[in-house]
């Protein structure tokens, strides 16, 4: 995995996405210092006159997203709203791409940030479109035939993006939440400028490192949790050194995050995990082989082992992590739980499931965690059962 590329994708997208968002609210008349009232109104539209001093005229649903954005910066304040944003569209743009790279795409199976044709920077997509099975409305297939005609690509890759966000709620809405709000309208992303966040994540990071297939030099897995957690824990580093570095008397709340997450390197993971959630299976199941499979369990002297005489199911297990962050405990959590259900019988498509539904718990005081933490072990699940997002 090279750390180095996907440090300066995360910092560098980072600082990209605030600054489009930015520019974005600009255009519709909103500055960190003030939101701008309508300049012209009628029935169904609205004008407003942009940072730069143009009009702009909005639609009716257009206007109604404006006031939801503008309500949530006089509650919240202008860079708190545009940091979730970016952090938003950051966190649905990785989770698309690791998707992608492992064929994991709903409803169908299509590239949506890059093309399986190699050289190809057109995603398949747009490619594709309007002859995807995406239940398209006949204004949308006409918008999209439209903006194919007119070489409007990079607008019509913005409206399928979010199309495919909408059809991904269906089956994940702790990170894919309805984006028919302000959120949508301060999203711009090109797949034909080589320096947005797009081309910057598809050809700056090698695809491998999204596979799940892909083995490091120990031979352990590190196409998941690894490039989840480290995207997530890079992306947030020049927030941290911010606020380490600031006045006690001038942090804010929603900057405690950034100055307390740390990525939890993975033997530390697996020690605590191996002596927590395998000792006390390994205690009530006196059997039990799950000892052999755990590297870090500190077995003790025979003289000492105290096993426990209780009966418990792996549906009984319950395994909570209060500080999250973007899931990594959990996620090793998950494959041993999946060695005690495969010991007691279990298939692997059951044993996902269950595991989801009844033995993992986590919180953390970050949404863009959540989201990410969410966003791995259901991707996880997925990695045993294919029907693990629709079951």
């Amino acid at each position: 995995m090279n750390k180095n590329a996907i440090k300066k994708f995360a910092i560098d997208a980072r600082n990209k996405l605030i600054a489009s968002v930015t520019d974005k609210a600009g255009m519709l008349g909103i500055t960190p210092d003030n939101c701008s009232e309508a300049i012209t109104k009628g029935a169904d539209f609205e004008v407003y006159k942009t940072a730069a001093g143009t009009e702009v005229t909005l639609n009716k649903k257009q206007c109604e997203q404006r006031r939801k954005l503008v309500d949530q910066i006089h509650a919240r304040g202008f860079e708190a709203v545009v940091e979730e944003v970016a952090y938003t569209w950051f966190n649905r743009i990785c989770a698309i791409r690791f998707m992608e790279v492992n064929d994991y795409m709903y409803p169908v199976r299509v590239r949506v940030l890059s093309s399986e044709k190699e050289g190809k920077n057109e995603p398949d997509v747009v490619t594709m479109a309007p002859e995807i099975d995406w239940d398209f409305t006949d204004k949308e297939r006409e918008e999209i035939i439209d903006a194919k005609m007119n070489n409007r690509l990079d607008d019509l890759f913005r409206m399928l993006f979010i199309k495919q966000c909408n059809l991904l709620h269906e089956v994940l809405p702790g990170l894919f939440e309805e984006t028919e709000d302000y959120t949508e309208m301060l999203l711009n992303i090109s797949f034909t400028n080589e320096d947005d966040v797009i081309r910057m994540l598809v050809d700056g990071i090698d695809e491998k490192d999204f596979n799940i297939t892909t083995v490091d030099e120990d031979g352990k897995a590190a196409g998941q949790v690894e490039i989840i957690g480290w995207l997530y824990q890079y992306y947030i580093s020049q927030k941290h050194d911010e606020v380490v570095n600031m006045n006690k008397g001038s942090i804010k709340k929603e900057d405690i995050p950034a100055a307390t997450q740390l990525f939890t390197t993975d033997w530390v993971v697996r020690y605590m995990v191996d002596n927590s959630l395998g000792r006390y299976w390994i205690e009530r199941n006196p059997q039990s082989k799950l000892a052999e499979k755990l590297e870090f369990f500190i077995a003790p002297k025979t003289e000492d082992i105290q096993y426990v005489n209780e009966e418990i199911e792996p549906t009984d297990l319950t395994f909570f992590d209060p500080c999250m962050g973007s899931g990594h405990i959990l996620i090793y959590a998950f494959d041993v739980l999946m060695e005690i259900y495969r010991e007691c019988g279990y298939s692997d498509r059951d044993a996902a499931i269950s595991i989801v539904e009844n033995n993992l718990f986590g919180l953390d005081i970050d949404k863009r965690a959540y989201q990410l933490a969410y966003f791995a072990v259901m991707m996880k699940a997925r990695s045993f059962n294919r029907r693990a997002m629709t079951s």
